[in-house]
């Protein structure tokens, strides 16, 4: 029975019987019950990007993180063991235990102003880095949606870790470093199209890729529609289109109020964009009425006390009813939420309802 048979199977209880467990990603997270469903976590989380169909609702536990060693090791911030760590292009990153992650450390930037990087930065050769050795120690779980996150972004985020946030927003409106910018953006992009192909020469399975770019601040974003669109929008929809070619989804995350740089996302082709939630909280509704067929928002919930059972009930109708029109799919994004049996198993099936009644 092909998919879309599959798909169009009434639903039964059964379904709801648990399968089996998926680890969390996270250390200290409890691991997420398994259902017997129709199709399969994978089928049911790339149906967001090409049919626009999914059988049941999407949430972030239909998706399986690929580690992949050399990127973490040469182009990775560091992590919570490392403390401290140096990357390929010379930056420093540290782990800050209140943020849960790292930063670039400030006041040493490798340059100053952009028309210095060619002296001073050397773009790493994927070539050098024995791929063949990490694809046998990572492997993953095609049961899920397999995806693999570029924690550091290779354009705004790299600009910043290289010469520091004050140098990096004042090169963006410096008409004599715009020339140079576009060559480090070029660079670096082809980086990262260099790393997309050889992981999907050494991880075939991989099914999407997610890029890493904050570009807004708790209120505004860090810098205009029409700086976006001449500085990063070209190598933004050169790195989506080599994605596509391969037969991948490309998401963004970008963290900060950066709503209305949403239509650049969807100018570039990205086919979701996790978002800071409680940022962006005020302009989701309206992001996702007007611009839903275009682009998978990744939906929090707001929160509901996980003991009490109606709450919990009423908490996964509201979301299905409100984000998953048709031809508007979403992903929901609630570990706490999806921590309560109650609520997962109701999300479960009243989306399997909803979405066979369409």
């Amino acid at each position: 029975m092909n998919i879309l048979d599959r798909k169009k199977k009434p639903f039964s209880r059964r379904e709801l019987e648990i399968i089996g467990e998926k680890p969390a990603l996270l250390p200290g997270r409890p691991a997420s019950k398994i259902f017997d469903t129709p199709i399969s976590y994978r089928e049911n989380a790339l149906s967001l990007f090409w049919d626009k169909r999914p059988c049941f609702a999407v949430t972030g536990n239909d998706f399986s993180g690929l580690t992949c060693g050399f990127y973490q090791k040469h182009l990775g911030r560091a992590g919570r063991a490392e403390g401290t760590k140096v990357d390929a292009f010379g930056v420093k990153w540290v782990f800050e235990p209140t943020a849960g992650g790292s930063i670039s450390v400030a006041g040493n930037p490798r340059f100053t102003d952009v028309n210095d990087w060619k002296d001073v930065i050397k773009m790493p050769d994927v070539n050098d880095w024995d791929w063949a050795a990490d694809a046998a120690e990572h492997r993953v779980d095609t049961h899920f949606a397999v995806e693999m996150t570029a924690v550091n972004g290779f354009w705004f985020e790299r600009l910043i870790s290289l010469m520091d946030f004050m140098n990096a927003a004042m090169a963006l409106v410096d008409d004599e470093q715009t020339d140079a910018i576009q060559e480090l953006f070029e660079a670096t992009t082809a980086l990262a199209c260099d790393i997309v192909d050889k992981i999907c020469t050494y991880w075939p399975s991989v099914d999407g890729f997610i890029v890493h770019d904050d570009w807004g601040s708790q209120r505004d974003p860090f810098f205009s529609d029409s700086i976006a669109r001449e500085l990063f929008l070209p190598h933004m929809q050169k790195f989506v289109s080599h994605i596509h070619e391969k037969g991948r989804y490309c998401g963004i995350h970008s963290c900060g109020h950066v709503a209305d740089r949403v239509p650049v996302f969807i100018d570039a082709g990205i086919d979701t964009w996790q978002m800071q939630a409680n940022a962006n909280a005020a302009d989701i509704d309206r992001l996702y009425d007007t611009l839903g067929d275009k682009i998978v928002f990744q939906i929090s919930i707001p929160e509901f006390d996980l003991t009490d059972d109606r709450a919990a009930v009423e908490a996964a109708r509201n979301y299905v009813d409100r984000y998953c029109q048709p031809g508007k799919p979403t992903m929901l994004i609630g570990r706490d939420a999806l921590t309560s049996r109650v609520f997962a198993e109701e999300v479960y099936e009243y989306s399997r309802k909803h979405y066979l009644n369409l």
